[in-house]
């Protein structure tokens, strides 16, 4: 735990807006990315649309980045209730696996393209450029922003979860605190 961490009773209003503008973000892409994959008939209108999905991911991995430094550099808020221990160790596993995926989400993403030849365009700010075709290489990316897609998912519906159990069961500060200064 960082030894500057504020022990108020709720985040700061930066890691408040960190936290929802990441959270739309990450939500978003996510059912794009799934909505791509399952519904888009191959063609250059999907190619487009995969175009911004990846362009978006860039800027997500920029602004995550920023996230993630400036979450860690803060720390987290103690628990605003006691909880049993495999509560508290599921919550710091799914804050885990998010934090985590707010990096691993765009890298994956970028590695396959890259390695599958494939530029990355950002709304013409820059471009980010195809590399040498390494099938296993993209492959592997291409597999890791899959299946890490669906763990977000499922991590995803355990943090909400286990926000609105504290909030309507516990009747504890855990939402709140991340939503208004209290």
């Amino acid at each position: 735990m960082s030894a500057n961490l504020s022990r108020t009773a709720s985040y700061d209003g930066i890691s408040r807006f960190n936290h929802w503008i990441i959270a739309a973000a990450i939500i978003g892409m996510i059912c794009f990315g799934f909505y791509l994959s399952e519904f888009v008939e191959s063609g250059p209108g999907k190619g487009q649309m995969i175009g911004i999905h990846k362009a978006v991911g860039v800027l997500i991995l920029i602004f995550g980045l920023w996230r993630v430094g400036y979450r860690l550099k803060q720390g987290f808020l103690d628990e605003a209730s006691v909880m049993p221990d495999w509560q508290r160790l599921t919550a710091k596993l799914v804050h885990i696996v998010l934090l985590a995926g707010i990096i691993v989400m765009p890298i994956s993403g970028i590695i396959g393209s890259y390695f599958g030849g494939r530029t990355t365009n950002v709304f013409g700010l820059f471009t980010i450029p195809a590399g040498k075709e390494i099938e296993a290489l993209s492959g592997m990316g291409h597999w890791l922003h899959g299946a890490y897609g669906w763990l977000m998912v499922g991590a995803l519906a355990l943090h909400v979860a286990g926000a609105l159990k504290h909030h309507l069961v516990d009747h504890d500060s855990t939402l709140t605190r991340m939503i208004r200064q209290q």
